[in-house]
């Protein structure tokens, strides 16, 4: 499965989001995630994750960095997920999908308790930083 997400960074921290409680997915249920969702045919990334944060948000963005690409497998489906990086100004949003958000630093990424695939990032973020032209 295709997958695309944002990376939103507001005043040097990343916001991360919720998920509500899954009671047929444990693997998913309250975990922190970057916004985003599956690729429809015939969507580039940045149509679907526009399209995405619109539906998750209600947002619109017009800047993205592609950043990280991974893939991982879970249990029941293997995800190939496109991880772009956005600066927000504001934190005008609508939460749609999620229960909650946290601002967090870099250094701590590892406080929350993440959706699997999305540690690979974590891993590279913490490695690499973001770009420094952004700041």
């Amino acid at each position: 499965m295709q997958v695309v997400a944002a990376i939103l960074v507001y005043k040097n921290n990343i916001l991360a989001f919720r998920r509500p409680i899954s009671k047929s997915n444990q693997f998913i249920s309250l975990k922190y995630e970057f916004p985003g969702g599956k690729i429809k045919k015939n969507e580039t990334d940045i149509v679907a994750l526009n399209r995405e944060l619109k539906e998750e948000l209600e947002v619109n963005i017009s800047e993205f960095i592609q950043y990280f690409s991974t893939s991982f497998k879970y249990p029941d489906k293997e995800v190939h997920i496109n991880f772009y990086l956005s600066i927000i100004k504001n934190l005008k949003f609508k939460m749609n999908a999620h229960v909650s958000y946290k601002l967090v630093s870099i250094n701590n990424l590892r406080t929350l308790d993440w959706l699997d695939a999305d540690y690979a990032l974590i891993d590279y973020i913490e490695k690499k930083g973001f770009p420094k032209e952004l700041f």
